[in-house]
């Protein structure tokens, strides 16, 4: 397979990043350097190229005049001219887009050879890339990187968001880092955006130091005493990193002036970098901050650094027992989270995006609100003055950060790659659609679902899932488990229904989505919601048309009673005995397995639902006096084999996949499922 990546914006070479020369270099060259390099170590894949911008620019670097780099064997870097020939930002880049569609097309029409997949990283990319499909039918991958609407302050770019939706709603798949990106931050471009995201956790490319001691050698001139822990932040010098929140910390904090020194690497300090007002306007105001007679010899502020300068002061911080400091606004994901994690350093970071993610992955550091001085004051403090609590946090980034490998993103995106280049055909009528929850109902049991990825792929039925999981989280665990992709997702306890279109590319049910609506005051429920006292679940389970919290049955009924004396109309649902979800009256597993199937014209006596727990019930219940059949697999909870027993529904002895399989040959539907697939061997 041949992969093509762009970007655009800033200083892209190999073999390393120039974090900060340009306020446009950034972790996102870092991604699509690690991404590329994995992917190219694959065997399955003989030739990537990162498509970027050509720029004479003698102060940035003859190598971005050079239009073709080669970094390794199947690893190149093309670089297109267009007659601006200056380095350009990225607000200035915008008008050279055109151009730069024509160069990409006339590349691609001389080319011996045109990708299979053209993954573009940002909006801007993704015009080339979606123009290069129209004219070569080449399927196309977006990563936004960085969403407009996430960001905070008065100015919108109304033409970004409009690019950027577009981007979402017409590549073939969307892939993002973290469930915050791909939940939170998508739904505010309509609820038909996620359509086609998947979420596919990055790898970190680790940075070393040249010696043992470099750390310590780079700040003993510049500090009273450099043997202090260190508290470190790396980040470029733009208002949304939030690093003067940062100084002002420190700089109001006897109490942490006392225990360690400040180290901010804000940026390569050039011309190039100086150019730009908002980086300007940042620096000024930490050095008016740091700057204080007061704190001489406990802060530091370089002026430059190298790749292996920010190794280096890595592990001097990790080895002075010191803390790594992100309080962005919002952060899309946050690499450097994971570079901490690799030095064994803990990690004070922002609530706000992908760094929760990770260290409610990892275990390394706390979150806190990036505004919150008291709540960062607090956080920093706890972890300089207890020992133990630091120890447990360094162990839990070095033993966990593993599960980020770029290897492995590799492998995931290679899936994804195959099924946008290799879309499922539609086919005649199938002999059945089993529509099935996921989870402790197809997972649980590595053999079992094995045997049902065999079936699945020999009967080619409708397959659909129905599940309590968001639509990236769902695509997820299918991964994780090696199941198959099915052609319809109903999704977020039976609220949001995606089926294919004619050309097999997944869509959010717009019917169904209007159905909803007309009996949902979500904003009403809320309110009704906080005068009960929810418990709520984290922000990213909260949905359009779903509102999750915690609790048992007992707190379920009381809860049904407070919503029906305050006149509010939704239904509850209980599972697992801890969680509860509020819906629409007209939402349910049940009525959406119903309207997907009237959808793609299936009679209901062809249909077949399968689950295991609480969020199940109104789908199997559904079921209990037909037309449709239902099966309860042997692991079965939530009281549900005393709750249902209709005769329509098979109750399996086996669990988890086998149950399904179980049932499906009982009705029918699945001859000797349970038999292994036999493996011909050649003579």
């Amino acid at each position: 397979m041949f992969i093509c990546h762009i970007a655009l914006g800033g200083c892209l070479t190999a073999p390393s990043v120039n974090y900060g020369v340009t306020e446009d270099t950034g972790g996102h060259i870092a991604y699509i350097l690690g991404a590329a390099r994995a992917q190219a170590a694959r065997g399955d894949v003989d030739l990537v190229q990162i498509v970027t911008r050509a720029f004479d620019e003698p102060t940035l670097g003859p190598v971005h005049a050079q239009t073709e780099q080669q970094v390794s064997r199947s690893l190149s870097i093309r670089r297109l001219w267009t007659a601006q020939r200056g380095y350009l930002s990225k607000e200035n880049l915008t008008a050279e887009i055109p151009a730069l569609v024509d160069a990409f097309l006339e590349d691609l029409a001389q080319a011996q050879r045109l990708p299979d997949v053209i993954h573009a990283h940002f909006a801007d990319a993704a015009q080339l890339a979606l123009a290069a499909r129209a004219r070569f039918r080449i399927p196309v991958i977006y990563t936004p990187h960085s969403l407009a609407l996430s960001k905070l302050g008065p100015a919108v770019d109304t033409d970004r968001i409009a690019a950027e939706r577009r981007a979402l709603l017409e590549a073939d798949a969307v892939v993002l880092s973290s469930r915050d990106e791909a939940e939170v931050q998508v739904a505010a471009y309509g609820a038909d955006a996620q359509a086609r995201v998947h979420r596919v956790s990055p790898g970190v490319s680790l940075r070393r130091p040249a010696e043992t001691g470099a750390g310590r050698a780079l700040l003993a001139d510049r500090l009273s005493d450099p043997d202090r822990p260190t508290l470190l932040a790396v980040a470029r010098p733009v208002a949304r990193k939030n690093l003067a929140t940062l100084a002002r910390v420190y700089a109001d904090s006897p109490a942490l002036q006392a225990r360690a020194n400040l180290v901010i690497l804000a940026g390569q300090h050039g011309d190039a970098l100086q150019a730009n007002a908002e980086a300007r306007a940042e620096l000024l105001g930490l050095r008016e901050t740091l700057g204080v007679p007061a704190l001489r010899g406990k802060v530091v502020l370089p002026p430059s650094h190298t790749q292996g300068d920010v190794a280096a002061l890595y592990d001097r911080a990790a080895q002075t027992g010191g803390v790594f400091v992100n309080l962005a606004l919002h952060e899309p994901f946050g690499l450097t989270m994971l570079e901490a994690a690799s030095h064994g350093l803990p990690v004070v970071a922002t609530q706000e995006g992908g760094p929760a993610d990770i260290v409610a992955d990892l275990g390394h550091g706390i979150c806190v609100p990036p505004r919150d001085v008291e709540a960062i004051e607090a956080a920093l403090l706890k972890l300089l003055d207890e020992p133990a609590f630091w120890a447990e946090a360094a162990q839990a980034g070095r033993a966990h950060v593993g599960r980020y490998d770029w290897s492995k993103w590799a492998e995931e995106v290679q899936h994804i790659c195959e099924d946008i280049c290799n879309p499922a055909p539609m086919t005649a009528q199938a002999s059945v659609m089993l529509a099935s929850d996921i989870d402790n109902t197809l997972t649980g049991c590595a053999p079992s679902a094995a045997l049902f990825n065999a079936w699945i792929a020999r009967d080619r039925p409708m397959f659909a899932v129905a599940t309590g999981r968001s639509l990236p989280e769902a695509r997820r665990i299918l991964r994780d488990w090696n199941l198959p992709s099915p052609r319809v997702f109903i999704t977020s306890v039976g609220t949001e229904v995606y089926l294919p279109d004619a050309e097999g590319r997944l869509c959010l049910d717009e019917r169904f989505a209007q159905k909803l609506d007309a009996g949902w005051q979500r904003d009403r429920v809320e309110r009704a919601l906080k005068e009960f006292g929810f418990n709520w679940q984290a922000r990213v389970e909260q949905r359009r048309w779903k509102l999750s919290g915690f609790g048992d049955m007992r707190t379920a009924r009381r809860l049904e009673r407070h919503l029906a004396r305050r006149g509010v109309a939704a239904q509850i649902v209980a599972s697992h005995g801890r969680l509860i979800d509020v819906l629409p009256l007209a939402a349910g597993k049940g009525p959406a397995v119903c309207a997907a199937a009237r959808r793609l014209g299936m009679p209901m006596d062809r249909v077949v639902v399968a689950g295991d727990s609480g969020n199940d019930f109104d789908m199997l219940q559904a079921v209990e006096d037909g037309p449709g059949r239902g099966i309860l697999v042997g692991n079965a909870m939530d009281g549900l084999r005393e709750r249902l027993s209709g005769r329509r529904l098979y109750h399996a002895r086996a669990a988890h996949a086998a149950g399904v399989l179980e049932g499906l040959e009982t009705f029918g539907f699945a001859l000797n499922a349970m038999e292994p697939p036999v493996k011909m061997v050649a003579q």
